[in-house]
């Protein structure tokens, strides 16, 4: 039975979705929009996103958001958002352990960049999907997954640390312990969990710094194991004492 506050949660991701729809409606790649028809697609597959408001198949849009070498990949991009946004929150789009490669994907189109009314759509999306996600017992999309996607599409992970920091809801914790057994071994080897286009020793540190600090009380209430509080200890940890500790997990690198 869902709780007022995943009620209300859900209210704002539902409007968020529909001002992406709203905000996006007509849009279009650019007419002279071109690319491989041996590697990308047909040239009716093209044609597509030349159409506004028509759905693509989920195959058609995975190659519409990844593609590296659009001449106009903002109006590509655009065309795409008010279906792409409905299927991320849904768990639809491939690849499903690889989230941050479609940040990138928002951060190429330099939204941020774009005027205020269409900036702030995407913007609110992030923030509703992020939200909603904390406090949904079982979402679509993994938590750590929809901080990569979140983090790489501002450029910044501060913004959505504060938020996982002000929900202390146990349906967070849980979140955040799962989010802990999946970046513990990179971050181990002083490696950020996800690719970045960011400066990824300072995404790490700023990572690393926060769980240090959060993590080990609210992995507690979750009753984590014991070895999984010793290994945010660890990160406290540098050099040798950390891998000479009698807790170091045997990880090779």
């Amino acid at each position: 039975m869902m709780n007022l506050d995943q009620t209300s949660a859900g209210l704002r991701l539902a409007a968020a979705l529909n001002r992406m729809a709203v905000t996006f409606h007509g849009m279009t790649a650019h007419p002279d929009e071109h690319n491989c028809e041996c590697h990308w697609g047909s040239a009716e597959e093209l044609a597509q996103l030349k159409v506004p408001d028509v759905e693509l198949d989920l195959d058609l849009l995975h190659r519409a958001w990844r593609p590296l070498d659009w001449n106009d990949h903002a109006s590509v991009l655009r065309r795409v958002l008010p279906q792409l946004s409905r299927v991320l929150v849904g768990g639809l789009v491939e690849p499903f352990f690889d989230m941050e490669e479609i940040g990138r994907s928002f951060a190429r189109g330099q939204w941020q960049q774009w005027p205020d009314e269409h900036a702030a759509a995407i913007w609110e999306f992030l923030n509703a999907w992020w939200a909603h996600t904390l406090i949904d017992p079982d979402p679509a999309v993994p938590a750590h997954e929809v901080l990569a996607l979140c983090s790489e599409a501002s450029a910044a992970l501060s913004p959505w640390l504060h938020v996982w920091e002000a929900q202390t809801s146990s349906v967070a914790d849980h979140h955040l312990a799962k989010a802990v057994a999946h970046w513990e071994y990179d971050l181990l080897g002083d490696q950020l969990p996800w690719g970045t286009w960011e400066d990824e020793d300072e995404m790490r540190i700023e990572l690393t710094a926060w769980l240090i600090r959060n993590a080990p009380a609210r992995l507690r209430t979750q009753n984590a194991p014991a070895e999984l509080l010793h290994r945010i200890r660890l990160l406290g940890l540098a050099g040798p004492a950390r891998w000479e500790d009698p807790h170091w997990p045997g990880h090779h690198y």
